[in-house]
């Protein structure tokens, strides 16, 4: 669990944070959404002791990081930036078992951790030779990630860790590093400035202004549309067509064995694992309500249609 409490950085008479005050639960990946210059790296910074508060108290499982060693604290976190961070002169072997050896893992361990993290990133073992000039900067960012959790950190700070990436790499990225996430249940505080990233990871949001939280919830709740102005600016008028892409069919599509008669025969089928997004859009391109559900096989395992989406994506809302 990570809590700041009123925390205040000033930077002589620039404000970076302004009493911000904001709880990441054990086991959540949190999202700090808004603009360059908001203080959302800041946040970062502060909690890695990279800085200290003007004023305020951050929090690490209820103990405050003031009683912690700098040093120890900053080896249970794992951190990763936009540029990697890789040192040039280590391969990724090495550079994956910086923080191991400096905490005296045994050496047995170290390969099997490093051999570990490596098809848990989805890179084969022939990489742990390669040098960072050698890699693209999707694979330099996954052996980023991967360096990140070397150590099995408890929390994992990331400040735009795909930001530098192509819009297809960087995709591909945040949907290996939600399969990871899902099956690892880390404490992450992630930043960026894209809302549809946020989107996609996020089990919370956290929207900021010049210092300052001004919204927080679920990536559902910034739909309604009380939400307060600066926040649906920033988030855009197409928030809830980006949202469908968080979800995949088989997380909304209804159960195989639905009364048959409530519709006439259905000719067009999607696969589970396509998102939502691209269901809606068959039933617009195909003026239909509703879609079969096959597998692999090409067995029919279930329906979606239009009162699925409105009801289990937007719980009902118009």
């Amino acid at each position: 669990m990570i809590k700041l409490v009123k925390v205040t950085k000033k930077y002589n008479d620039i404000t970076a944070l302004s009493e911000f005050s904001l709880e990441i639960k054990s086991g959540m990946l949190m999202v700090l959404l808004g603009p360059s210059g908001c203080g959302k790296s800041t946040a970062i910074k502060l909690i890695n002791s990279l800085i200290r508060p003007t004023s305020g108290e951050i929090f690490i499982n209820n103990q405050n990081i003031k009683e912690i060693n700098v040093t120890e604290l900053r080896r249970s976190i794992g951190y990763t930036i936009q540029n990697t961070g890789l040192f040039p002169h280590y391969n990724v072997y090495d550079n994956i078992a910086v923080i191991p050896r400096l905490i005296k893992w045994d050496k047995k361990d170290i390969e099997k951790r490093v051999n570990y993290l490596l098809d848990l990133v989805g890179l084969n073992q022939k990489y742990k030779k390669k040098f960072p000039f050698e890699l693209s900067g999707g694979e330099a960012q996954r052996v980023g990630v991967a360096r990140a959790l070397a150590a099995d950190p408890p929390i994992l700070l990331m400040d735009e860790p795909f930001g530098s990436l192509d819009p297809l790499n960087r995709e591909r990225l945040q949907k290996e590093f939600y399969r990871i996430q899902k099956q690892l249940k880390k404490t992450v505080l992630f930043v960026t400035h894209d809302v549809e990233e946020a989107i996609r990871l996020a089990e919370k949001i956290a929207v900021m202004r010049k210092g300052t939280l001004v919204a927080l919830g679920n990536p559902a709740d910034f739909i309604s549309e009380d939400q307060e102005g600066y926040v649906k600016n920033f988030l855009g008028t197409e928030y809830a067509l980006k949202l469908l892409n968080r979800f995949l069919v088989q997380e909304v599509m209804s159960d195989k064995n639905r009364n048959q008669d409530e519709f006439p025969k259905i000719s067009f089928q999607i696969s589970p694992t396509h998102t939502v997004a691209a269901a809606l859009a068959m039933m617009v391109s195909r003026n239909v309500k509703t879609i079969k559900v096959v597998n692999d096989n090409q067995q029919q395992i279930g329906y979606i249609d239009f009162d699925d989406i409105l009801m289990r994506v937007f719980n009902g809302e118009k």
